[in-house]
């Protein structure tokens, strides 16, 4: 006869069957709060009420899933273990209580992946600040490659994309560029895509055929809402100063460029990309309140980061993570060694592939540290 376990049994599995009565229960707590008039008046704590529902609702559903699996495995073995059951139809109760067991091994891996430490800003929108590197405006026109690279990617996967502040080069590249990808879990396909990116191409410019290697960096920060971080408007200076560009009909010509230094830290912000003094001001508030939210979130995460480092980075935009080589037609991720074979098609957005083998490699490590 075919013995099947419990599987949430055993000193491991009771801390996590603990663990997920824990998170059910707060569930059932939340729900209640959010039906509270005074809860629902306070923006603020309705807000993060409802984030945290919606990140733990599938931990609370798979873990409901595996109770009701339990329950079946229950009821067949009480009809194993009555007497005068017959041999056909002993058998055919413990084929059924096998793919039930192997069913709750599957939910319970399931649940150790749901488990897992989240990364509170997975479902925000994120701000992308793109800057030439070496190479001069080779560099630079890469940079705009990038550019169009993840605006392609959004489009596909039904991502919005604002430019925020752009500083071009009067043949066509970026030597910077900001903008905001927004839409449901934006920075949890983004994240790992911070950091220095090495292209390997005959330039446009280059005459003489010759490879040239020029490198772009990337900084993909966490949008910072005002729920997250709260800017002092005493610790600002605003300056307003006229666009600049590499010249046409889209410089501006009148005095609405916004220029925001952070005194307490002397991080500066320009803005210049709207006509309106109001839109550049919003646009780099925006930027400015997102990357100091990155560095209070980098003093609490260090250790978290350093453990992260070994697999795939912790996105430091000094750590080189990918090289895109023309000649050879290939894109190698540097962080999981990764080597694909298709470079036009990752030029045009597809970076699926690429993405989600980065969160694999970043779970895989995760699971192990646990």
């Amino acid at each position: 006869m075919v013995y099947c376990l419990r599987i949430l049994k055993g000193d491991a599995q009771d801390v996590m069957r603990e663990k997920l009565g824990h998170v059910e229960e707060r569930f059932e707590a939340i729900n209640k709060l959010i039906s509270d008039p005074e809860v629902v008046s306070d923006m603020k704590q309705y807000t993060a009420l409802m984030r945290e529902l919606k990140q733990i609702t599938p931990v609370v559903e798979k873990f409901r899933e595996y109770k009701v699996a339990e329950s079946t495995h229950e009821e067949l073995m009480l009809l194993l273990d009555e007497d005068g059951v017959d041999a056909e139809f002993a058998e055919s109760i413990e084929e059924e209580c096998s793919d039930v067991k192997e069913n709750m091994e599957r939910i319970l891996e399931e649940l150790k992946i749901l488990l897992l430490p989240r990364d509170e800003n997975d479902d925000k929108n994120v701000i992308v600040e793109i800057r030439a590197g070496a190479g001069g405006e080779e560099a630079a026109l890469f940079a705009n490659s990038l550019f169009r690279m993840y605006s392609m990617y959004s489009d596909a996967h039904g991502f919005k994309i604002e430019i925020l502040n752009e500083n071009e080069t009067e043949l066509g590249g970026y030597k910077e560029i900001s903008f905001e990808i927004s839409g449901d879990g934006a920075y949890s396909r983004f994240k790992f895509e911070s950091g220095v990116h090495r292209v390997q191409r005959v330039p446009e410019t280059e005459s003489q055929g010759r490879i040239q290697t020029s490198t772009v960096t990337v900084a993909v920060l966490p949008e910072a809402e005002d729920v997250d971080f709260e800017l002092d408007p005493a610790d600002l200076k605003i300056d307003v100063f006229r666009s600049s560009g590499a010249g046409g009909q889209k410089v501006n010509k009148t005095s609405s460029a916004i220029r925001v230094t952070h005194i307490p830290s002397g991080m500066v912000v320009e803005c210049q990309d709207e006509r309106s003094q109001f839109k550049n001001k919003d646009k780099a508030l925006k930027i400015l309140r997102s990357r100091l939210y990155e560095i209070e979130q980098a003093k609490h995460h260090e250790e978290i980061a350093s453990q992260r480092k070994s697999m795939v980075g912790t996105g430091d935009r000094s750590e080189r993570i990918r090289t895109y080589n023309f000649p050879q037609g290939r894109v190698t991720d540097h962080r999981i060694n990764l080597t694909l074979y298709k470079i036009e098609a990752v030029m045009d957005g597809d970076l699926d592939e690429l993405i989600d083998a980065l969160i694999t490699a970043d779970t895989a490590e995760r699971l192990k540290a646990e």
